[in-house]
């Protein structure tokens, strides 16, 4: 694949961000990115341990001069989302992320890019293998599955890290220091499907929707992004109630944490009413795309008639209670924040749905407010356990409540100013990040999340600010000199 960062600044960040960005890192599957990882700490002649779930943790010492210094730690995840279009041959275990520079930013060939988080790898790979940077005592943390549970950060010991100080660069606002975040939880939903043979003499038929935004779960779930397994389910049931179509496969959605942006079902009906259907799903689409033109992509809605013939479908009650139950399950913003106003409180997210040979629901529930969040995850709970389901809660992580008081954020803030003569912001994000697992492991550690403008993540839409990665490399320098002043 042909280098497309020539001419970039700062040149290193780029260069080392194309070599990462040849290492596939799936979530759960990154023993190739962190035994490369291992091997850029080893070259150094640098200390490094992983421990036992594949966490990476490398040491430096001080710039000359500086040993007195608080000890900051450079912490990021190694794993990305992988999400592709249907009409991108990609496989992200073992093909490199293709990539190209446009308008300013840099965007990938019709997959996520990884710069969620590969810009704060990179950057604390940088500090690693700086000869003139100043800098205070250092730890590099690389944590592995953060992107579908934080299981990385849930899995470090008491003592792994010992920083004073946590510089978490998984955020996506230039100039807004985050420093509290929402904790999250998930709720698995399962149930047997009823099935019956197939009536014989009809059409059988594939509708599908697609082409939606999607985007993150916590970050972008305020912003009118339509969820395509809702919508799909939405018009099904009113074909449903028109024409009596049998259900025999629905799916949509693919990561616990992503807006689905496309679902599929697959029905039978009777031949002479193929067009109607066909007709009614345009008038859908039209309606839709109305509802949602000031904040989404236009969607396509189609009707397709396939070849192959199923042996089964879906009970009738079943079929009922199925379309009921993904109507009753909520999605969306639940509760604003009184305290941060313009912030969301809490949250669900519809995520995955896929009923075939038998039915599973994932849903993600997020908050600042812990009671919150487990009342909510109760009601979805709840609900599916009304529809006759087994629902259990899983990977649930703890919130990360704001430090008003904090040191860092003081430094930052400053050094922000001072650099770039405009104010930064402070705010807490509606997602979750791995400061408050790590600083329940290492109590009373100054922690701050912040990096460049990366906009849709977790979407093939994925795209990073080329000149926000260059404040961001030069807001990283600054702020290290300035933590080691302190060991003056």
């Amino acid at each position: 694949m042909s280098y497309v960062f020539e001419g970039l600044k700062p040149e290193r960040f780029w260069k080392l961000f194309y070599e990462f960005n040849q290492i596939p890192r799936e979530s759960k599957h990154e023993e190739q990115v962190a035994a490369w990882l291992v091997d850029f700490a080893k070259n150094l002649d640098l200390p490094v341990v992983q421990d036992e779930v594949g966490n990476v943790l490398v040491r430096k010492p001080a710039t000359p001069g500086y040993e007195k210094a608080p000890t900051v730690c450079m912490q990021g995840h190694m794993d990305m989302v992988c999400e592709k279009n249907k009409d991108v041959d990609h496989d992200f275990r073992k093909d490199p992320i293709k990539m190209k520079v446009e308008d300013g930013y840099v965007r990938a060939q019709g997959t996520t890019l990884g710069a969620d988080n590969g810009v704060g790898v990179i950057a604390a790979l940088l500090v690693m293998e700086s000869k003139d940077l100043v800098h205070p005592p250092m730890e590099f943390l690389f944590t592995v599955d953060e992107e579908t549970g934080l299981t990385g950060a849930n899995a470090l010991k008491p003592g792994f890290v010992t920083a004073d100080i946590l510089l978490n660069g998984d955020s996506e606002e230039d100039g807004v220091l985050f420093v509290g975040c929402a904790g999250g939880k998930d709720t698995h939903i399962t149930k047997e499907i009823a099935k019956v043979d197939a009536p014989a003499g009809k059409k059988a038929l594939r509708f599908y929707i697609e082409g939606f935004k999607g985007g993150h779960s916590g970050l972008d779930i305020h912003k009118m992004r339509a969820n395509a397994i809702v919508q799909l389910n939405r018009v099904l049931a009113a074909l449903d109630e028109k024409f009596g179509v049998d259900l025999y496969f629905f799916e949509g959605g693919t990561k616990h944490n992503a807006i689905p942006r496309e679902a599929e079902c697959k029905f039978l009906a009777k031949a002479e009413d193929v067009a109607a259907i066909q007709a009614q799903v345009a008038e859908c689409e039209a309606v839709i795309n109305a509802e949602y033109k000031l904040s989404e992509n236009v969607a396509k809605l189609a009707v397709e008639e396939l070849a192959d013939y199923p042996a089964k479908v879906f009970a009738a009650e079943f079929k009922k209670t199925f379309m009921n139950l993904i109507k009753a399950i909520p999605h969306g913003v639940k509760q604003m924040s009184a305290a941060m106003p313009g912030v969301v409180e809490t949250s669900t997210n519809l995520a995955i749905v896929k009923a075939d040979e038998g039915l599973e629901i994932l849903t993600s529930q997020r908050s600042f407010v812990e009671s919150a969040k487990n009342e909510l995850a109760a009601k979805v709970k709840a609900t599916a356990e009304l529809a006759g389901c087994k629902a259990e809660h899983h990977g649930g992580y703890p919130g990360w409540n704001p430090n008003p008081e904090s040191k860092i954020l003081k430094i930052m803030s400053q050094t922000y100013e001072e650099l770039f003569g405009t104010k930064t912001e402070s705010a807490a994000i509606h997602a979750g990040l791995e400061c408050g697992i790590i600083g329940e492991t290492r109590p009373g550690m100054d922690m701050i999340s912040y990096g460049p403008d990366i906009h849709n993540p977790h979407s093939p839409s994925e795209e990073v600010g080329i000149e926000s990665v260059n404040k961001f490399w030069e807001l990283t320098k600054e702020t290290l000199k300035r933590i080691a002043a302190q060991g003056k």
